[in-house]
C-alpha cells in the first residue's frame, strides 16, 4: 500500500469543475468521476475535507456588478455551494464513501451546521466532511473559506482543483497576455497589491 505524504488534507474544488465542459450547472458523469477519485484517495487512509465554490451556477460578485445588493448577491452563492455540495455528497455515498455536509449557517433539514471539533471527530473517522456556504460572510471566496477551514481542522496542506494553473497578475480566462508567477512570498503579493 502507497503511503501518503500528507494525513490531512483540504480540496478545493471550484464550481465550475462539477460542470464539465459545459461550463455552467452540474455534470452527472464529471461528479461521478470527482467521486471516484476521491474514494480513491480515502482508501489510502488520508482524512479529507472538501470546500466547494459555487460559480457554475452563481457568482455574487457578477450580481452586485449589474445592481444587486453585494451581500445578497454573495449570500445567493453560498446557496450555490451548498447545492454543489449535495451533489458531490451524493455521488459519494453512491459509491460507498461516507460523507458529511456542514454549512457555515443553519440549514439542518440537509446538513449539519459547522462545528470544528465534529468535523475534526468526523474526518479522523474516515468521512469526508463538505464545508459549505463559504464563510457563512459576504465578501469572502470559498478559496478563503479553504485556507481558513484548513487553518481550524489542522490540515497540512491546501490543494486546490480550480481553472487556472497558477497564480497571474490578471484574469487569464479574460487577458491571455497575464503573467504567471513562479513563485511569490507574502511580501511580493503585498508589494502588489499595495503599490
Amino acid at each position: 500500500m502507497v503511503t501518503p505524504k500528507f494525513r490531512r488534507v483540504i480540496l478545493k474544488l471550484s464550481g465550475e469543475a462539477l460542470a464539465g465542459t459545459k461550463g455552467y450547472g452540474i455534470d452527472p458523469e464529471v461528479v461521478y468521476s470527482i467521486a471516484s477519485q476521491i474514494k480513491d484517495v480515502i482508501e489510502l487512509r488520508v482524512q479529507l475535507a472538501i470546500v466547494v465554490g459555487g460559480g457554475n451556477i452563481w457568482r455574487g460578485i457578477s450580481g452586485s456588478t449589474k445592481g444587486m445588493d453585494r451581500a445578497t448577491a454573495d449570500y445567493m452563492g453560498m446557496l450555490a455551494t451548498v447545492i454543489n455540495s449535495l451533489a458531490l455528497q451524493d455521488a459519494l455515498e453512491k459509491i460507498d464513501v461516507d460523507t458529511r455536509v456542514q454549512t457555515a449557517f443553519e440549514m439542518m433539514a440537509v446538513a449539519e451546521t459547522y462545528i470544528r471539533r465534529r468535523a475534526i471527530r468526523h474526518m479522523e473517522k474516515g468521512r469526508v466532511v463538505i464545508f459549505a456556504a463559504g464563510t457563512g460572510n459576504p465578501y469572502f471566496s470559498t478559496d478563503t473559506t479553504a485556507a481558513l477551514r484548513a487553518a481550524e481542522v489542522e490540515a497540512e496542506i491546501i490543494l486546490m482543483a480550480k481553472q487556472v494553473d497558477g497564480v497571474y497578475e490578471a484574469d487569464p480566462l479574460k487577458n491571455p497576455e497575464a503573467k504567471k508567477f513562479e513563485q511569490l512570498t507574502y511580501i511580493d503579493v503585498l508589494q502588489k497589491v499595495f503599490k
